[in-house]
Protein backbone atom coordinates (compact mmCIF):
# COMPACT_ATOMS: atom_id res chain seq x y z
CA UNK A 1 0.00 0.00 0.00
CA UNK A 2 1.24 3.39 -0.54
CA UNK A 3 2.53 4.96 2.51
CA UNK A 4 1.66 8.70 1.42
CA UNK A 5 -2.06 7.78 0.60
CA UNK A 6 -2.30 5.96 4.33
CA UNK A 7 -0.82 8.67 5.78
CA UNK A 8 -3.07 11.29 4.01
CA UNK A 9 -6.19 8.46 5.74
CA UNK A 10 -4.82 8.26 8.92
CA UNK A 11 -4.71 12.29 9.07
CA UNK A 12 -7.79 12.78 7.55
CA UNK A 13 -10.05 10.51 9.97
CA UNK A 14 -8.01 11.76 12.91
CA UNK A 15 -8.41 15.53 11.89
CA UNK A 16 -12.45 15.18 11.10
CA UNK A 17 -12.55 13.28 14.87
CA UNK A 18 -11.46 16.56 16.03
CA UNK A 19 -14.62 18.40 15.15
CA UNK A 20 -16.67 16.94 17.54
CA UNK A 21 -13.96 14.66 19.99
CA UNK A 22 -13.76 18.49 21.98
CA UNK A 23 -16.81 18.86 22.73
CA UNK A 24 -17.38 15.22 23.53
CA UNK A 25 -14.49 15.01 26.11
CA UNK A 26 -15.40 18.44 27.76
CA UNK A 27 -17.74 16.99 30.33
CA UNK A 28 -15.48 13.74 30.79
CA UNK A 29 -12.28 13.04 32.93
CA UNK A 30 -10.57 11.85 29.45
CA UNK A 31 -8.89 13.95 26.86
CA UNK A 32 -8.49 13.69 23.36
CA UNK A 33 -4.95 13.89 23.55
CA UNK A 34 -4.64 10.55 25.83
CA UNK A 35 -7.05 9.09 22.38
CA UNK A 36 -4.52 10.12 19.46
CA UNK A 37 -1.49 8.76 21.70
CA UNK A 38 -2.87 5.29 22.15
CA UNK A 39 -4.17 5.75 18.29
CA UNK A 40 -0.33 6.69 17.09
CA UNK A 41 0.59 3.94 19.28
CA UNK A 42 -1.52 1.23 17.81
CA UNK A 43 -1.03 2.67 14.33
CA UNK A 44 2.80 2.52 14.42
CA UNK A 45 2.66 -0.91 16.06
CA UNK A 46 0.96 -2.26 12.69
CA UNK A 47 3.44 -3.56 9.53
CA UNK A 48 1.98 -1.07 7.12
CA UNK A 49 5.45 1.03 6.58
CA UNK A 50 4.26 4.20 8.47
CA UNK A 51 6.98 6.86 8.53
CA UNK A 52 9.74 6.57 11.49
CA UNK A 53 8.06 8.77 14.35
CA UNK A 54 11.23 8.55 16.33
CA UNK A 55 12.20 12.16 16.99
CA UNK A 56 15.58 11.17 17.71
CA UNK A 57 15.69 9.78 14.68
CA UNK A 58 13.68 12.15 12.42
CA UNK A 59 14.95 15.56 14.69
CA UNK A 60 14.18 18.35 11.77
CA UNK A 61 10.31 16.47 11.41
CA UNK A 62 9.82 17.13 14.83
CA UNK A 63 11.09 20.01 15.41
CA UNK A 64 9.55 21.83 12.44
CA UNK A 65 6.20 20.27 13.27
CA UNK A 66 6.17 20.83 16.51
CA UNK A 67 7.58 24.66 16.17
CA UNK A 68 4.52 25.29 13.88
CA UNK A 69 2.23 23.78 16.49
CA UNK A 70 3.18 26.12 18.97
CA UNK A 71 3.22 29.03 17.07
CA UNK A 72 -0.53 28.62 15.49
CA UNK A 73 -1.64 28.13 18.86
CA UNK A 74 0.01 31.14 20.87
CA UNK A 75 -1.23 33.18 18.58
CA UNK A 76 -4.82 32.15 19.64
CA UNK A 77 -3.70 32.18 23.15
CA UNK A 78 -3.03 35.94 23.05
CA UNK A 79 -6.34 36.92 20.87
CA UNK A 80 -8.95 34.96 23.42
CA UNK A 81 -6.97 36.50 26.72
CA UNK A 82 -9.48 39.79 27.50
CA UNK A 83 -8.28 40.77 30.93
CA UNK A 84 -6.70 44.51 30.38
CA UNK A 85 -3.03 44.50 31.49
CA UNK A 86 -1.60 45.55 34.48
CA UNK A 87 1.03 44.78 36.85
CA UNK A 88 -1.78 43.75 39.33
CA UNK A 89 -4.33 41.81 37.80
CA UNK A 90 -1.13 40.34 35.91
CA UNK A 91 0.60 39.37 38.75
CA UNK A 92 0.01 35.31 38.76
CA UNK A 93 1.35 34.99 35.51
CA UNK A 94 4.90 37.20 35.97
CA UNK A 95 5.11 35.10 38.94
CA UNK A 96 5.00 32.03 37.02
CA UNK A 97 6.93 33.12 34.43
CA UNK A 98 9.73 34.09 37.06
CA UNK A 99 9.92 32.54 40.34
CA UNK A 100 7.75 29.34 39.38
CA UNK A 101 10.03 28.64 36.06
CA UNK A 102 13.57 29.60 37.68
CA UNK A 103 12.53 27.03 40.66
CA UNK A 104 11.59 24.60 38.59
CA UNK A 105 14.31 24.74 36.05
CA UNK A 106 17.04 24.54 39.31
CA UNK A 107 15.17 21.99 40.79
CA UNK A 108 15.09 19.69 37.68
CA UNK A 109 18.15 20.49 36.56
CA UNK A 110 19.76 19.38 40.60
CA UNK A 111 17.78 16.63 40.30
CA UNK A 112 18.71 14.92 36.99
CA UNK A 113 22.34 15.57 37.72
CA UNK A 114 22.52 14.82 40.60
CA UNK A 115 20.08 11.65 41.13
CA UNK A 116 20.46 10.44 37.24
CA UNK A 117 23.94 11.51 36.54
CA UNK A 118 22.90 13.74 33.96
CA UNK A 119 26.02 15.82 32.32
CA UNK A 120 25.88 19.20 33.51
CA UNK A 121 24.47 20.71 30.57
CA UNK A 122 21.75 17.79 29.59
CA UNK A 123 20.60 18.65 32.92
CA UNK A 124 20.18 22.20 31.95
CA UNK A 125 18.52 21.43 28.74
CA UNK A 126 15.97 18.62 30.40
CA UNK A 127 14.81 21.35 32.84
CA UNK A 128 14.23 23.73 30.19
CA UNK A 129 12.74 21.51 28.04
CA UNK A 130 10.17 20.75 30.81
CA UNK A 131 9.18 23.88 32.91
CA UNK A 132 7.03 25.70 30.47
CA UNK A 133 3.35 25.47 30.70
CA UNK A 134 2.24 23.71 27.12
CA UNK A 135 -0.16 26.07 25.52
CA UNK A 136 -1.26 23.20 22.68
CA UNK A 137 -2.47 20.81 25.27
CA UNK A 138 -3.38 23.08 28.34
CA UNK A 139 -6.90 23.72 26.49
CA UNK A 140 -8.80 22.09 29.26
CA UNK A 141 -7.67 24.46 31.92
CA UNK A 142 -7.30 27.69 29.96
CA UNK A 143 -9.78 30.49 29.12
CA UNK A 144 -12.25 30.02 26.13
CA UNK A 145 -12.83 31.42 22.66
CA UNK A 146 -12.84 35.52 22.59
CA UNK A 147 -16.40 36.97 24.19
CA UNK A 148 -16.23 33.73 25.99
CA UNK A 149 -13.79 34.03 28.74
CA UNK A 150 -14.10 32.45 31.73
CA UNK A 151 -11.16 34.60 33.64
CA UNK A 152 -11.35 33.00 36.96
CA UNK A 153 -7.34 32.98 38.50
CA UNK A 154 -6.43 29.78 37.42
CA UNK A 155 -8.01 29.70 34.03
CA UNK A 156 -6.43 33.31 33.35
CA UNK A 157 -2.89 32.85 34.98
CA UNK A 158 -2.82 28.92 33.31
CA UNK A 159 -3.87 31.00 29.56
CA UNK A 160 -1.34 34.18 30.45
CA UNK A 161 1.13 31.28 31.64
CA UNK A 162 1.08 29.38 28.67
CA UNK A 163 1.54 32.61 26.58
CA UNK A 164 4.31 33.89 28.29
CA UNK A 165 6.57 30.88 29.37
CA UNK A 166 7.45 28.98 26.29
CA UNK A 167 9.59 32.74 25.05
CA UNK A 168 10.82 32.47 28.76
CA UNK A 169 12.18 29.22 28.78
CA UNK A 170 14.25 29.41 25.72
CA UNK A 171 17.17 31.80 27.41
CA UNK A 172 17.97 28.41 29.42
CA UNK A 173 17.79 26.23 26.28
CA UNK A 174 20.08 28.10 24.83
CA UNK A 175 22.00 27.86 27.98
CA UNK A 176 22.04 24.19 27.95
CA UNK A 177 23.34 24.62 24.26
CA UNK A 178 26.41 27.12 25.47
CA UNK A 179 27.26 24.85 28.42
CA UNK A 180 27.26 21.63 25.48
CA UNK A 181 29.55 23.92 23.12
CA UNK A 182 31.45 25.77 25.43
CA UNK A 183 32.09 23.74 28.48
CA UNK A 184 31.26 24.59 32.18
CA UNK A 185 33.69 27.56 32.50
CA UNK A 186 31.12 30.96 33.19
CA UNK A 187 33.92 33.59 30.89
CA UNK A 188 33.42 31.27 27.84
CA UNK A 189 29.42 31.72 27.74
CA UNK A 190 28.00 33.89 30.40
CA UNK A 191 28.63 37.21 29.21
CA UNK A 192 26.91 36.81 26.19
CA UNK A 193 23.95 34.36 27.14
CA UNK A 194 23.16 37.22 30.02
CA UNK A 195 23.71 40.14 27.30
CA UNK A 196 22.51 38.36 23.51
CA UNK A 197 20.64 34.85 24.93
CA UNK A 198 18.33 36.35 27.20
CA UNK A 199 18.20 40.44 27.31
CA UNK A 200 18.47 41.21 23.33
CA UNK A 201 16.62 38.41 22.20
CA UNK A 202 13.53 38.72 24.83
CA UNK A 203 13.42 42.66 24.46
CA UNK A 204 13.42 42.14 20.55
CA UNK A 205 10.45 39.64 20.51
CA UNK A 206 8.57 42.06 22.91
CA UNK A 207 9.57 44.82 20.89
CA UNK A 208 8.38 43.30 17.39
CA UNK A 209 5.39 41.46 19.14
CA UNK A 210 3.96 44.61 20.19
CA UNK A 211 4.79 46.83 17.28
CA UNK A 212 3.39 44.27 14.92
CA UNK A 213 0.22 43.87 17.05
CA UNK A 214 -0.33 47.91 16.98
CA UNK A 215 0.50 48.10 12.99
CA UNK A 216 -2.29 44.65 12.48
CA UNK A 217 -4.60 46.74 14.47
CA UNK A 218 -4.20 49.77 12.71
CA UNK A 219 -4.55 47.80 9.25
CA UNK A 220 -7.28 45.85 10.24
CA UNK A 221 -9.41 48.23 12.58
CA UNK A 222 -9.03 51.89 12.14
CA UNK A 223 -7.17 52.36 8.41
CA UNK A 224 -10.85 51.27 6.74
CA UNK A 225 -12.69 53.49 9.15
CA UNK A 226 -10.65 56.42 8.10
CA UNK A 227 -10.15 55.83 4.08
CA UNK A 228 -11.28 53.68 1.27
CA UNK A 229 -8.52 50.81 2.37
CA UNK A 230 -11.01 47.57 2.35
CA UNK A 231 -11.89 45.65 5.36
CA UNK A 232 -11.13 42.05 6.01
CA UNK A 233 -13.29 39.26 8.26
CA UNK A 234 -10.57 36.52 7.04
CA UNK A 235 -9.86 34.15 9.74
CA UNK A 236 -6.28 33.40 7.85
CA UNK A 237 -5.40 36.72 8.92
CA UNK A 238 -4.20 34.83 12.15
CA UNK A 239 -2.24 32.33 10.19
CA UNK A 240 -0.48 35.00 8.12
CA UNK A 241 0.29 36.94 11.00
CA UNK A 242 1.85 34.24 12.65
CA UNK A 243 3.98 33.41 10.39
CA UNK A 244 4.88 37.06 9.27
CA UNK A 245 5.86 38.04 12.82
CA UNK A 246 7.77 35.09 13.90
CA UNK A 247 9.74 35.14 10.55
CA UNK A 248 10.29 38.68 11.11
CA UNK A 249 10.97 38.38 14.84
CA UNK A 250 13.47 35.55 14.07
CA UNK A 251 15.15 37.02 11.29
CA UNK A 252 16.25 39.42 13.90
CA UNK A 253 17.36 36.61 16.60
CA UNK A 254 14.81 37.42 18.96
CA UNK A 255 12.56 35.04 20.35
CA UNK A 256 9.46 34.21 17.97
CA UNK A 257 7.20 32.67 20.69
CA UNK A 258 7.63 36.03 22.63
CA UNK A 259 6.65 37.97 19.58
CA UNK A 260 3.54 36.04 18.34
CA UNK A 261 2.28 35.42 21.96
CA UNK A 262 2.37 39.46 22.18
CA UNK A 263 1.19 40.20 18.83
CA UNK A 264 -2.40 37.98 19.44
CA UNK A 265 -2.71 40.07 22.67
CA UNK A 266 -1.75 43.38 21.13
CA UNK A 267 -3.94 42.99 18.68
CA UNK A 268 -7.30 42.16 20.81
CA UNK A 269 -6.66 45.07 22.91
CA UNK A 270 -6.49 47.57 20.20
CA UNK A 271 -10.05 47.31 19.60
CA UNK A 272 -12.75 45.16 20.86
CA UNK A 273 -14.22 43.92 17.80
CA UNK A 274 -15.53 41.00 19.21
CA UNK A 275 -16.95 39.50 16.46
CA UNK A 276 -13.68 39.42 14.32
CA UNK A 277 -11.26 38.43 17.03
CA UNK A 278 -13.27 35.05 17.28
CA UNK A 279 -12.88 34.67 13.68
CA UNK A 280 -9.71 35.07 13.95
CA UNK A 281 -8.96 32.69 16.76
CA UNK A 282 -11.24 29.97 15.40
CA UNK A 283 -9.32 29.82 12.26
CA UNK A 284 -5.80 29.34 14.16
CA UNK A 285 -7.96 26.42 16.78
CA UNK A 286 -8.88 24.73 13.46
CA UNK A 287 -5.23 24.69 12.01
CA UNK A 288 -3.75 23.83 15.94
CA UNK A 289 -6.03 20.78 15.99
CA UNK A 290 -4.85 19.62 12.57
CA UNK A 291 -1.64 19.70 13.51
CA UNK A 292 -1.93 18.46 17.08
CA UNK A 293 -3.85 15.30 15.29
CA UNK A 294 -0.17 14.66 13.93
CA UNK A 295 2.03 15.59 16.13
CA UNK A 296 0.28 12.73 19.06
CA UNK A 297 0.17 10.39 16.68
CA UNK A 298 3.23 10.31 16.07
CA UNK A 299 4.01 10.64 19.70
CA UNK A 300 2.34 7.63 20.42
CA UNK A 301 4.01 6.08 17.21
CA UNK A 302 7.48 6.96 18.81
CA UNK A 303 6.66 5.23 22.05
CA UNK A 304 6.16 2.24 20.44
CA UNK A 305 8.97 2.42 18.27
CA UNK A 306 11.29 3.03 21.34
CA UNK A 307 11.29 6.48 22.84
CA UNK A 308 11.27 4.97 26.25
CA UNK A 309 13.82 2.13 25.78
CA UNK A 310 16.23 4.42 27.55
CA UNK A 311 14.12 5.12 30.45
CA UNK A 312 15.24 3.90 33.95
CA UNK A 313 13.22 3.31 36.92
CA UNK A 314 15.30 6.75 38.39
CA UNK A 315 14.05 8.60 35.06
CA UNK A 316 10.76 7.92 35.85
CA UNK A 317 11.04 8.60 39.49
CA UNK A 318 11.92 11.66 38.21
CA UNK A 319 9.25 12.48 35.91
CA UNK A 320 6.68 11.58 38.31
CA UNK A 321 8.02 13.98 40.91
CA UNK A 322 8.59 16.91 38.92
CA UNK A 323 4.50 16.46 38.36
CA UNK A 324 3.49 15.80 41.43
CA UNK A 325 5.97 17.50 43.44
CA UNK A 326 8.59 20.25 41.97
CA UNK A 327 6.38 21.48 39.52
CA UNK A 328 3.45 22.53 42.35
CA UNK A 329 5.29 23.27 45.18
CA UNK A 330 7.26 25.78 43.20
CA UNK A 331 4.27 27.00 41.83
CA UNK A 332 2.87 27.81 45.10
CA UNK A 333 6.31 28.94 46.33
CA UNK A 334 5.77 31.49 43.59
CA UNK A 335 2.19 32.42 44.36
CA UNK A 336 3.11 33.34 47.98
CA UNK A 337 1.40 36.65 49.00
CA UNK A 338 -0.64 36.95 46.34
CA UNK A 339 -4.50 37.38 47.16
CA UNK A 340 -5.69 33.91 45.43
CA UNK A 341 -7.22 31.26 47.51
CA UNK A 342 -5.40 28.50 48.70
CA UNK A 343 -7.08 25.93 46.84
CA UNK A 344 -6.79 27.81 43.31
CA UNK A 345 -3.41 28.64 43.59
CA UNK A 346 -2.51 24.86 44.01
CA UNK A 347 -4.93 24.50 41.01
CA UNK A 348 -2.43 26.57 39.54
CA UNK A 349 0.47 25.34 40.58
CA UNK A 350 -0.49 21.68 40.07
CA UNK A 351 -1.87 22.02 36.09
CA UNK A 352 1.56 23.00 34.42
CA UNK A 353 1.49 20.69 31.62
CA UNK A 354 4.28 19.40 29.74
CA UNK A 355 3.61 18.77 25.89
CA UNK A 356 4.44 19.82 22.38
CA UNK A 357 6.22 22.71 23.45
CA UNK A 358 8.70 20.18 25.52
CA UNK A 359 9.05 18.91 22.23
CA UNK A 360 10.10 21.77 20.58
CA UNK A 361 12.86 22.42 22.96
CA UNK A 362 15.07 19.51 23.07
CA UNK A 363 14.64 18.67 19.25
CA UNK A 364 16.19 22.79 18.67
CA UNK A 365 18.89 21.83 21.08
CA UNK A 366 19.56 18.43 19.29
CA UNK A 367 19.82 20.19 16.36
CA UNK A 368 22.51 22.66 18.07
CA UNK A 369 24.95 21.01 20.14
CA UNK A 370 26.04 17.36 20.64
CA UNK A 371 24.72 16.14 23.85
CA UNK A 372 26.07 13.55 25.62
CA UNK A 373 22.83 11.45 26.40
CA UNK A 374 20.37 12.36 23.88
CA UNK A 375 18.46 8.73 24.41
CA UNK A 376 18.38 9.82 28.41
CA UNK A 377 17.12 13.15 27.73
CA UNK A 378 14.07 12.20 25.37
CA UNK A 379 13.24 8.92 27.34
CA UNK A 380 12.68 11.21 30.18
CA UNK A 381 10.69 13.85 28.79
CA UNK A 382 8.58 10.99 26.78
CA UNK A 383 7.85 9.65 29.78
CA UNK A 384 7.16 12.94 31.86
CA UNK A 385 4.88 14.63 28.77
CA UNK A 386 3.20 11.28 28.55
CA UNK A 387 1.95 11.23 32.07
CA UNK A 388 1.44 14.66 32.06
CA UNK A 389 -1.16 13.90 29.22
CA UNK A 390 -2.42 11.26 31.71
CA UNK A 391 -2.82 12.85 34.74
CA UNK A 392 -4.02 15.90 33.61
CA UNK A 393 -6.02 15.00 30.93
CA UNK A 394 -8.05 12.73 33.80
CA UNK A 395 -7.70 15.96 36.40
CA UNK A 396 -8.27 18.66 34.58
CA UNK A 397 -12.33 18.39 33.93
CA UNK A 398 -13.19 17.37 37.70
CA UNK A 399 -10.85 19.63 39.35
CA UNK A 400 -11.50 22.68 37.08
CA UNK A 401 -15.86 21.75 37.76
CA UNK A 402 -15.23 21.82 41.68
CA UNK A 403 -13.56 24.96 41.48
CA UNK A 404 -16.19 26.59 38.89
CA UNK A 405 -19.25 25.18 41.78
CA UNK A 406 -17.47 27.10 44.92
CA UNK A 407 -15.79 29.67 43.80
CA UNK A 408 -17.08 32.93 45.28
CA UNK A 409 -16.84 37.18 43.46
CA UNK A 410 -14.16 37.17 46.41
CA UNK A 411 -12.13 34.93 44.31
CA UNK A 412 -11.28 36.27 41.51
CA UNK A 413 -8.32 38.60 41.14
CA UNK A 414 -9.48 41.19 38.70
CA UNK A 415 -11.26 43.54 41.01
CA UNK A 416 -13.89 44.72 37.92
CA UNK A 417 -14.51 40.92 37.65
CA UNK A 418 -15.07 40.65 41.47
CA UNK A 419 -17.31 43.73 41.55
CA UNK A 420 -19.29 43.06 38.52
CA UNK A 421 -20.18 39.33 39.99
CA UNK A 422 -20.76 40.57 43.67
CA UNK A 423 -22.98 43.44 42.43
CA UNK A 424 -24.91 40.56 40.54
CA UNK A 425 -24.52 38.43 43.59
CA UNK A 426 -26.89 40.84 45.43
CA UNK A 427 -29.45 41.88 43.31
CA UNK A 428 -30.49 38.20 42.57
CA UNK A 429 -30.71 37.88 46.31
CA UNK A 430 -32.70 40.98 46.80
CA UNK A 431 -34.84 40.02 43.74
CA UNK A 432 -37.33 37.97 46.31
CA UNK A 433 -37.75 40.60 48.79
CA UNK A 434 -38.37 43.45 45.96
CA UNK A 435 -41.15 40.75 44.61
Amino acid sequence: MDVYLISFLVIGIAALAMAWLPTWFKKVPFSYAMLFVVVGFLLFKLPIGLPEPDPLRENDLALRLSELCVIITLMGTGIKINRPFSFFSWQVPFRLVSWTMLLSIGALAWIAWQFLGFPVASAVLLAAAMAPTDPVLASDVQVGPPSEEIEDAPRFALTAEAGLNDGMAFPFTWLGIALATKGLAPENWLTHWLTYDLLYRIAVGVGVGYLMGRVLAYLLFKLPKKSRFPETQDGFVAISATLLVYALTEMLHGYGFIAVFLTGLTLKHQEKDYSYHRELHDFTDQIERILLVIVLILLGGSLSRGLLDALTWQGALVGVGFLLVVRPLAGYIGLLGIKVKTREKWAISFFGIRGIGSIFYISFALGKASFANPEEIWAVAGFTILLSIVLHGVLATPVMQYLDKVRKPGDYIDPRKAKEDLAQEEADSSAPESA
